[in-house]
């Protein structure tokens, strides 16, 4: 049951300007000390009464404290208040000395006085024209920011959304809102259009109004993409939009020729496919229109410009780098690298285990051999890590080789400031989606050659768009597949059982032998609960005595659902609970953050130089500071308790959130309550995650049904078709 509390702020101890995050004392009627007050307050100030709403929290080391969830703010009324207030340093130049003067020429009515008649402090000694100035303007940035969050907070904003909402449009604030809510969805990270549709509803906007239908559209084309999707088939979308709009298809239609006039939808012509005929016409966000027109007419550019390096013979190359290297190449290898060489644009796929590492490193050795400039890079930290200590090269992520920063307005090389190189190699292409292969292929030199490798298998990028996927099936560019498993790999069952589930074929575990442990393991267990506790056994005690691995760093859990018994964040909550309990912590909403935590950073962000999937260990918590230490990769980053939806415990994680990266041990959960999600690409990606271990705990008929289901729904992007095009002008 919320409570509510009056009072009046005596010391704010802390407030982050960002957040608006905000520790404070307060002084409560008939309370003897004050009371500590911890929330999101926009701007606050000794001597304002705050009127809130919250509950009372005990923290282990600081006592009770009032958590605010909503307030309202009034001026002071007695005269130690108006001191406080006005001689709290929100006005430049008017200190506590001031203050208590300007409070005794005029008492109570200071402030109406201020309000109403600022000129008659002149009266005051020491107080001109300049001053009154700074104080006249002081005052009308204060009170705006009270009306602002009075107007706010009684249309259902909250408070942090409201501190967010003022820093965007400031004194604008409330007219923005008002003459359209809506803005708040695209320009508001976190107000989305379902709260952005509930104020506007509170100020009176009308469910038909166009602006509504607009951004509801767009709200759902948004929704499409971030589902995979670069664009959704016309009549699909205009379903799709009557049922969260409850509106006519008229409407829909109508507001969806405006927002095409304004450029920020695309609408092509329906294609030739029966799937897409049938439901009309494609309409894209302008923004993944303009990235797929760009790969593909940028991919062309790079195969009709003639290499920069002289021609290679690919024949005595090939010869030359088997001897230089001692290795013997398959003839699939040597296919490889013979496209590698006689082609400007290409594409090596193929699952563990087949020679992509050994392909790559044969082409950097002869081009490397020829004083080419070469280039690595992959899509995530860890996929650049391994690509490094695979070659013995400098590999980078894409955002650190396109030298990202949102300080000058983002990806600093472009086609106007291409990278110098000759050869760019890209490692974990399937991991790259439609916006970011957009920035990547314009910033390659068209005299540069470009070998795009990966494995095609795999899950598809997060991100909209499936580029390896449509680049293979264009037809436009190389592709070699290496299908052959080494003698080396084969004695792996994680590579072997790979290798089967792609074939439809159910895995296969081995009995441990005299050289030791196998590397495959597969426990049948049918409930839940005992699933759970199987997983956390295994992570906690089986897996360290027998692996010697430790449990936090050498333990990867991945499993399909967020939710349910085996779902991430159950299993984070109890994975937690057994290999880093403990008191104290952090709390953010349901989660609460420990010191040795394992935990993933789950959005971009450059100003940190840390990514979306992102894996490290909380390294220290301090209350004082109101932030938290993470070692990521070696280094530390901060992040301010306000910033703490930036993170999420990864003890366990989705198999998408685990692309690119590799694990000393995998334990993958594997249940009929899954069904939905089981599929033949994502019970591979999990097992080919695994270095030295993969554990699967579930049931045989579950595991069967996942590797039976190849329907990976099907994802709307015309990249290929317009790479098809391209290779038939």
């Amino acid at each position: 049951m919320p409570t509510r509390l009056s009072g009046q702020i005596e010391h704010v101890t802390f407030t982050n300007q960002e957040t608006g995050f905000t520790i404070a004392k307060v002084k409560v009627p008939g309370r003897y000390e004050p009371v500590t007050v911890v929330g999101t307050l926009l701007a606050p100030t000794p001597g304002e009464v705050l009127e809130m709403v919250g509950e009372w929290t005990s923290h282990p080391r600081f006592g009770d404290q009032f958590k605010v969830e909503q307030f309202t703010t009034k001026v002071p009324g007695t005269i130690h208040g108006i001191v406080k207030y006005l001689g709290s340093g929100m006005i430049k130049g008017l200190g506590p000395v001031m203050a208590e003067r300007i409070v005794a020429r005029f008492g109570k009515r200071t402030l109406d006085i201020i309000e109403s008649d600022v000129g008659r402090l002149a009266e005051v000694p020491g107080v001109g024209a300049k001053r009154i100035g700074m104080i006249a303007t002081a005052w009308e940035a204060q009170r705006e920011i009270r009306d602002v969050m009075v107007f706010l907070q009684s249309h259902g904003v909250g408070t942090g959304f409201a501190a967010k909402i003022f820093r965007q449009y400031g004194s604008r604030s409330v007219a923005v809102v008002r003459e359209n809510p809506y803005r708040l969805a695209t320009d508001i990270a976190g107000v989305g259009f379902v709260m952005a549709d509930r104020i506007a509803g509170n100020i009176g906007i009308p469910p038909t109004a166009p602006m509504r239908v607009e951004a509801g559209i767009l709200f759902v084309l948004q929704q499409i993409s971030e589902e995979g999707h670069t664009y959704h088939p016309r009549g699909l979308l205009v379903d799709r939009c009557r049922e969260i709009l409850k509106v006519e298809p008229e409407a829909i239609e109508l507001a969806l020729m405006a927002i095409q006039a304004e450029r920020r939808v695309v609408i092509e012509p329906e294609a030739a496919g029966a799937l897409e005929a049938a439901a009309g016409d494609a309409v894209f966000l302008t923004t993944y229109h303009v990235c797929e027109t760009t790969i593909a007419r940028r991919l062309k550019a790079l195969l009709e410009v003639p290499r920069g390096l002289r021609r290679l013979d690919a024949g005595r190359a090939v010869a030359w780098v088997q001897a230089h290297l001692d290795l013997r190449l398959s003839e699939t290898q040597a296919q490889a690298l013979q496209a590698a060489l006689d082609h400007k644009v290409m594409v090596i796929t193929g699952g563990p285990g087949t020679g992509k590492t050994t392909v790559v490193n044969a082409v950097l050795k002869i081009f490397e051999r020829a004083s080419a400039r070469v280039l690595l890079a992959a899509p995530t930290g860890r996929a650049a890590k391994r690509l490094n200590e695979a070659t013995g090269r400098e590999a980078r992520t894409i955002h650190r080789l396109l030298e990202y920063s949102p300080q000058r307005g983002g990806f600093q090389r472009t086609d106007e400031e291409p990278l110098e190189c000759d050869l760019l190699v890209v490692d974990e292409t399937s991991m790259v989606d439609t916006v970011l292969m957009h920035h990547l292929i314009a910033a390659v030199p068209l005299a540069a050659a470009c070998i795009l490798v990966g494995d095609v298998n795999q899950l598809p990028s997060v991100g909209p768009g499936n580029v390896l996927g449509d680049i293979i099936d264009s037809g436009a560019v190389p592709v070699v597949r290496l299908t052959e498993i080494f003698r080396q790999a084969s004695r792996s069952r994680i590579v072997v059982n790979a290798h089967r589930i792609n074939q439809g074929l159910m895995p296969e575990a081995a009995p441990d032998t005299d050289d030791g442990p196998q590397d495959f393991y597969f426990i049948e267990q049918e409930d839940p609960e005992r699933v759970l506790a199987t997983i956390l056994e295994l992570a906690r005690n089986r897996i360290p005595r027998r692996f010697g691995l430790d449990p936090v760093d050498g333990i990867q859990v991945m499993t399909p659902m967020h939710k349910g018994v085996v779902g991430a964040a159950n299993l984070n909550r109890r994975l937690q609970e057994v290999l880093n309990p403990g008191e104290g912590g952090v709390a953010r909403g349901d989660r609460l953050f420990r010191v040795g935590d394992k935990v993933m950073q789950v959005r971009n962000n450059y100003d940190k130089d840390v990514f979306n999937g992102d894996i490290g260990r909380i390294a220290s918590i301090s209350n004082e500071e109101r932030a938290l230490t993470v070692r990521i990769d070696g280094r530390e980053v901060s992040y301010d308790f306000g910033e703490l939806d930036e993170l999420a415990h990864a003890f366990a994680v989705s198999v998408h959130k685990a692309q690119g990266s590799e694990y000393p041990a995998v334990v993958f959960p594997v249940l009929t309550q899954h069904y939905i999600l089981l599929q033949r690409n994502l019970i591979y990606t999990a097992l080919t995650r695994a270095r030295r271990l993969a554990v699967i705990v579930g049931t045989r008929r579950a595991l069967a049904i996942g590797i039976k289901n190849t329907g990976t729904e099907r994802r709307y992007t015309r990249l290929a078709d317009r790479l098809k095009l391209i290779s038939l002008l």
